[in-house]
This record gives structure tokens, sequence and C-alpha cells, in this order.
């Protein structure tokens, strides 16, 4: 059943994603966001850590071209289509699977003390480097940090990415 809230935060995941501004989504346009967002976090684009981030988005492409018929590009209407699909039919495992590998990609440029957890500090940075507004970043970081133990596992992080496009939490982690 369509949720205006979810249906708008995929919209915006699509403009976020269309790189290029050019209305279809290609490899290229989520090469581009991993570079961006490396950059944002001090790391070169052949970093490490950038190319792990890199991966893990070149993966969600090849899954959405591929429930979109294996196009090499997507279309907004196609894209809908298919996180839609992610979200209102198959669920957290699915989403998971598609939505992880990015999540523990930016772990790993926002971890600075390497231990892949994340605290309050490492959190605001990576806020701030996905763009949005880090001055309300504690009051995020405690709706995030369910265990309440001051630290962020990937597990709660994908959960929180998770549930804000699920529309159950107002806390945006991919920018």
């Amino acid at each position: 059943m369509p949720n205006p809230v979810i249906d708008a935060r995929l919209s915006k995941r699509f403009d976020k994603w269309d790189f290029d501004r050019n209305g279809v989504l290609e490899r290229e346009d989520f090469e581009q966001e991993a570079a961006r967002i490396a950059r944002s976090f001090g790391k070169s684009a052949t970093s490490t850590e950038a190319g792990a981030l890199r991966d893990a988005f070149l993966g969600l492409f090849d899954y959405l071209s591929a429930q979109s018929g294996g196009n090499p590009t997507v279309s907004r209407d196609e894209f809908l289509r298919s996180a839609g699909d992610l979200v209102y039919t198959q669920g957290e495992a699915a989403f998971n699977r598609a939505l992880g590998p990015v999540v523990s990609g930016l772990v790993g440029l926002a971890d600075k003390n390497n231990d892949r957890l994340i605290n309050g500090d490492e959190f605001a940075a990576w806020l701030t480097a996905l763009g949005l507004d880090a001055t309300s970043a504690k009051e995020a970081f405690q709706q995030v940090d369910t265990d309440g133990n001051g630290q962020l596992t990937e597990e709660e992080l994908l959960a929180a990415v998770r549930q804000y496009h699920f529309g159950q939490l107002d806390v945006e982690l991919l920018g």
C-alpha cells in the first residue's frame, strides 16, 4: 500500500543519486556519489575506504538495474518501482542485502579509530560529510543508538537507514 512519506523519500533518493541530473541513474552516477562522499570525509577517491564505498554503490546500482530489466540506465519510474518493491514487498532482509554494503562503506569512512563503531563525534562528522544538518547530531545520535551505549554498530546504522526509508524514523543517514 503506497505511503506518501516513503514515496517522497524514494523520490528524493533518486534525485540525490542522479548525479548528472539527466533523469536516469547510471553506474557513473553511483561512482560519482561515492567519490563525492569520500572527498567529504577527506579521503581520496582512490583510497581503500573510498573503493569499498564505490564497490558498494556499484553493487546497489547493479541490483537496481537487474530489477529494472538489466538496462544500463534506470529511469525514475523504474527506480521507484524497484525501490518501492524493496520497501513495500521484499522487506527488511532484502533491504539489508541491498543497502548493507553501502552502510558498511560509510562506516569505513567515518570510523576514525578503526573499531567499526561510530561514536558521537564520528556520527556528527558523518552527517556533515553527507551535507546534512549536524546541529541536531546529538539528538539524532540518541535516536539511532537503540541500546544506549554511546556507540553505533553497523546493525544500528543499517536499521536507522531502513527505518528512515520505511517512514519510521526522521534521521537521514545517506544524504
